[in-house]
Formats: C-alpha cells, sequence, structure tokens
C-alpha cells in the first residue's frame, strides 16, 4: 500500500480545536499527581490495562480509557506523554509503528517510522576517500530523518473517540506544570549533558547548572507551546506554521537537511501486518519496512519443528537452538530486508515453511554454528526506543513501538520548540559493511534514498488463542528486540510461563554479526559454561531492551507487567 495519509488531509482535523473546558487531570491533588507518583510493576485488571515505560504515561493512558476513551485514545495520549516524560525515547521528533486489532477482529498497521529527506544522498556520511564518518549520521542535526510520530498520531485518531484537544492535555499539563524525576532519569540525564551542550545551538530544557537529582522537577515550557499548537492546529501545528519554522532554523543553524517540504510531505502510511501460526496461537506482527515480523516469523518457525519445550529454559539445548534460529533470521535480514517502497522484500518467501526449513538444514546440535558459514539464504527474485501495550474494556489490542534510535536521539533539541531529533539516517547502511550503532550490518536493500524509510528493527506483536484476544506485547533495544520479543513468546508458550517471568528472566542475543552471543548477567552460569564449551563466544552485556506486556488471563482479567529493567510501569482499572 503507498500514501495513506497525507499532511494535507491533517491539517482539518482538531484545526479550531482549543483547550477551553477541557478539565485537567493532571496536577497536585488530581487522578494523576505528577510529583507524587508510584512504579507499579505488575497487576490484574477486571476492564482496560496500559503498560509503558513511565509510571504517569501509563496512567495517562488509563485515566483516559476510565474517562470513556478506547485503546487508540489510550495509545496516543501516552505517547504524547511519554514525549515529556521520558524523552530519552518518547518523543515528537522521532518516528515508530503502530499495530492494532479491533473488537471486530480488523487488523491496523500505521507505519509512521521517519524517511530520508529530499537533499539526502547515499554516500552523504562518507568522506573524500570512501571511509563511512559515523558521527554525522548518528549525532547532531544532519543524522536526523523527518520525524513521524505525530503524523502517527493524527493517522490514529479516527479509530479513537475522544478529541485530539482532551487526549493531549495531559501532556501540556506534565510539560508545563513540571514532573518529579526518578534516580534513574537523573542519571540519564546527566550522563548526557555533554554532548547535549555539543550538539544544540540554543538552551536546553533537558541540561542546568548544577547535576539533576531524583526529587527534582523538569520543567518544558518550550514543549508546552509545541504541544499547544498541535491541540489549536492539529497536523499544521507541528508539520507548518511556527513549529515547522523552528525546525527549518534549527536545520540551518546546525547543517541539517530537513525543509519545510520534507515536514509538509510527509506521510503515515498503511502496511498489511505479519501473520502466523505457532503451536495453537496466531501471531500478528509488523511488516517491513519493520524487519521485527519476518525474523520472529522465521525464529518461530525455524524451532518449531523442534521440541523446545521438553528441552527446558535456557539450557544449553534450547538456548543453542534458538542462537542458531537467531543467526539465520539475522543473516536474512542484512541482505534481504528495507523499505518495500523502495526494494522488493520477499516477504512470502522468508517466512515460507520450505525456505525455513532449508535454512536449518546445516544446524547440528551440540556445536557451534558460524556466521563465516552461515550466510543470508538464496532468493530468487534503539537502542533507546520505547514501547507500550494497550487493552481496553472491548478487548482492543494496541501494540506500539516509536524510537529516537539513540538515548535523545540526535541529542539535537529544536531551539523554542523544545522536543529532541532523531538519529534514525544511522539505521540506513550509510556504507556496505560498514555496522550502525547497533552493530548491524545493511547493503543495497537498507541504502539511502530520499524519502526512503530506514529499516527498523521495531516489533510491535499482537498474539490470539482460540481465536481470541489473548497478548500485546513489544520492548525497545535497537537490534535486540526482535529476539527479546521471540523469547518472550518462547517462555510463555512453550515454557508455560506467566507474563512475569516470560518478560524478567533473563535474555541472550545473537544477530549473525558480530559473531558472538551477548547475555544479561543474570544468565545461567552452568548454560554460559556449556556453550562456550561448543565454541560459542560469549560476552557479558547490560540489561536487554525494556518489555511491556499484557494478556487477557481464562477468567477475563488483563494481567499487566512492566519490565524490570527500567522505570516501566502499568496502570489500568
Amino acid at each position: 500500500m503507498k500514501k495513506w495519509w497525507s499532511y494535507t488531509g491533517l491539517l482539518l482535523i482538531s484545526a479550531s480545536v482549543t483547550a477551553q473546558g477541557i478539565p485537567s487531570i493532571v496536577g497536585k491533588g488530581k487522578a494523576i499527581d505528577p510529583y507524587n507518583y508510584a512504579i507499579v510493576k505488575k497487576a490484574s485488571y477486571q476492564k482496560a490495562a496500559v503498560s509503558s515505560a513511565h509510571p504517569l504515561a501509563s496512567q495517562v493512558g488509563a485515566m483516559i480509557m476510565k474517562q470513556g476513551g478506547n485503546a487508540f485514545d489510550a495509545a496516543i495520549a501516552t505517547q504524547l506523554a511519554l514525549a515529556v516524560v521520558y524523552p530519552a525515547a518518547g518523543n515528537l521528533g522521532g518516528g515508530g509503528f503502530l499495530l492494532a486489532r479491533k473488537k471486530d477482529g480488523e487488523l491496523i498497521g500505521l507505519d509512521y517510522r521517519e524517511a530520508a529527506p529530499a537533499a539526502a544522498q547515499r554516500d552523504m556520511y562518507l568522506d573524500e576517500n570512501g571511509n563511512a564518518k559515523i558521527s554525522l549520521s548518528q549525532n547532531g542535526h544532519l543524522a536526523s530523518g523527518i520525524p513521524g510520530t505525530v503524523a502517527g498520531l493524527f493517522a490514529t485518531l479516527p479509530y479513537a473517540k475522544l478529541s485530539f484537544a482532551k487526549l493531549i492535555q495531559p501532556a501540556i499539563d506534565l510539560a508545563e506544570k513540571g514532573f518529579v524525576i526518578s534516580e534513574r532519569e537523573a542519571v540519564s540525564l546527566n550522563s548526557t549533558r555533554e554532548s547535549l551542550l555539543k550538539y544544540n545551538t540554543k538552551p536546553v530544557a533537558f541540561v542546568k547548572t548544577e547535576k539533576w537529582k531524583a526529587g527534582d522537577t523538569l520543567f518544558q515550557k518550550e514543549l508546552a507551546g509545541t504541544l499547544k499548537r498541535m491541540q489549536k492546529n492539529g497536523a499544521q501545528g507541528f508539520y507548518g506554521g511556527e513549529t515547522a519554522k523552528l525546525i527549518v532554523e534549527e536545520m540551518q543553524r546546525g547543517k541539517g537537511i530537513i525543509s519545510y517540504d520534507d515536514l509538509k510531505n510527509y506521510t503515515a502510511k498503511l502496511r498489511e501486518p505479519i501473520h502466523f501460526d505457532y503451536r495453537g496461537h496466531h501471531i500478528i506482527s509488523f511488516s517491513p519496512p519493520s524487519s521485527g515480523g519476518i525474523l520472529i516469523a522465521q525464529m518461530l518457525k525455524m524451532i518449531e519443528k523442534f521440541p523446545v519445550g521438553s528441552y527446558g529454559f535456557q539450557t544449553q539445548k534450547s538456548v543453542q537452538l534458538m542462537i542458531e534460529a537467531e543467526r539465520r533470521a539475522y543473516a536474512d535480514r542484512a541482505e534481504h530486508l528495507g523499505d518495500p517502497d523502495f526494494w522488493k522484500v520477499p516477504v512470502d518467501t522468508l517466512i515460507s515453511e520450505a525456505y525455513l526449513s532449508k535454512r536449518m538444514q546445516d544446524y547440528q546440535p551440540e556445536k557451534a554454528g558460524s556466521s563465516s558459514t552461515v550466510k543470508a539464504g538464496l532468493i530468487q527474485q534503539s537502542e533507546e526506543t520505547t514501547h507500550l501495550s494497550v487493552i481496553d474494556a472491548q478487548g482492543t489490542l494496541v501494540a506500539v513501538t516509536t524510537t529516537l534510535n539513540g538515548g535523545y536521539g540526535s541529542r539535537t533539541v529544536v531551539g523554542g520548540a523544545g522536543f529532541l531529533l532523531n538519529n534514525e539516517m544511522d539505521d540506513f547502511s550509510v556504507k556496505p559493511g560498514v555496522p550502525n550503532m547497533y552493530g548491524a550490518l545493511g547493503g543495497e536493500a537498507n541504502a539511502i534514498v530520499p524519502g526512503k524509510r530506514m529499516l527498523s528493527s521495531m516489533t510491535p506483536t499482537l498474539v490470539l488463542k482460540n481465536k481470541k484476544p489473548y497478548l500485546t506485547i513489544g520492548t525497545p533495544g535497537g537490534t535486540t528486540i526482535p529476539t527479546s520479543v521471540f523469547q518472550a513468546l518462547v517462555n510463555l508458550i512453550d515454557f508455560n510461563m506467566d507474563l512475569d517471568n516470560a518478560i524478567n528472566k533473563p535474555k541472550f542475543h545473537h544477530q549473525w554479526l558480530p559473531d558472538e552471543v551477548t547475555i544479561e548477567r543474570d544468565f545461567l552460569p552452568e548454560t554460559r559454561k556449556q556453550l562456550e564449551a561448543m565454541g560459542y563466544r560469549i560476552k557479558d552485556r547490560s540489561p536487554i531492551g525494556r518489555t511491556e506486556g499484557i494478556r487477557i488471563l481464562s477468567n477475563g482479567k488483563r494481567e499487566a507487567v512492566a519490565d524490570k529493567r527500567g522505570d516501566d510501569s502499568v496502570a489500568g482499572f
């Protein structure tokens, strides 16, 4: 499917609506108190639930549903709140994917991934000798693709019930009145201070004279102004008018290339979801330009003929099989996946039984595979991202993954507008054979072309069980996203875990190149020794992802879980 939701069409939505008469739910003594709140890691709710990267954002989404909104309303309001309370990844200046299943069974896949500006060119990050200048693709003004998040919010609005003016009001209040930051957030802001000073042309709200500490209040007046322009003028309040002027002026000051026409011409697009069966469950995920749906389909179907459940959780036998499925899927990612509007992606072949059976023909239990011999199959023809999951009272499932790419994106804030820009241009193949910031390789399929969307790892995923709504799940984590979702699904389906354990048990990751298995620090030591004895190179790493999940239990309750690896939190009623 091509252009679906155009900028010009968006201008009409909420164009004349103001905040007048909309009661605030945010503030001291209000339903959502930004100065006194708690993190809730898991809970069961009777009717509706939200799981996201920040407790205030989850509370906003739950409250919107309590006030008559559906899962789409909650997804819009939660994303807007995350743009305020989770600046490392929540955003207006990035992009993402929304995957939903309505109560009548209709599937919706919204692609609002960032795109290359019109002035972008294939070799724009190479010097005169042909060497990749990664610093330009990862930091500062030139690293940013055209933002898609706001177009995605307005493309979601026709499925919602409430006015955009009401859905954005909590975010305006949080930006204007401020919110208290946690210890984790203070550390994050302090560690980013130097780069924020380096890559900005004007003072920003995230930097102050002294160090941030837990309990400080973060105010974002300029961001509040941008949100108010969106509330009053709809998408025109972002892609046109004063905000567009501020974006283009920022580009000019920092030698970036996003233009007025880039902003005006950006569109969100409908994509046909990937869906397949695995051990009695129907799994739905996102199609290209996300690689996630194809990868989890490949990995799950590669292991389906093996009795994984009998192998046991995180044993040498189950982990080795899953590593080798991951290796083969990521080799295919590097060769065959890109924006389907610019590259013919052989989706049906890549997830077919015949093809995947061939991919596993050289799998040898008890022996480590090698990425020097395992290549992409032959076919004839972030780490700062954030995820939110929503289930409403009607059983509508929504999974949304959005990103700035790296933590705080390009580290560049639009002067006068208060929001961070993405560094998604690094997700293109800057040069064949040169890895991006997550070590992922790419080639012609993912080369830079004006208007093209860079390949993503985002994997918003839904699951049906007995043909009924069952699960919504997803995570941030750059190239680790598909393997995190893969492992959570195996934990649920093959190892019969509850959702808390499925999300929080230790993870591992292999992405073909580099040829190593990275593991979290609580990975089972005995299994590590056995894998090393087989010939695998094992490397410790920081926590992998921050998974948000909600599933519907047999009694109808919504079991909501937020990852232990961050300040993630659930809310509902």
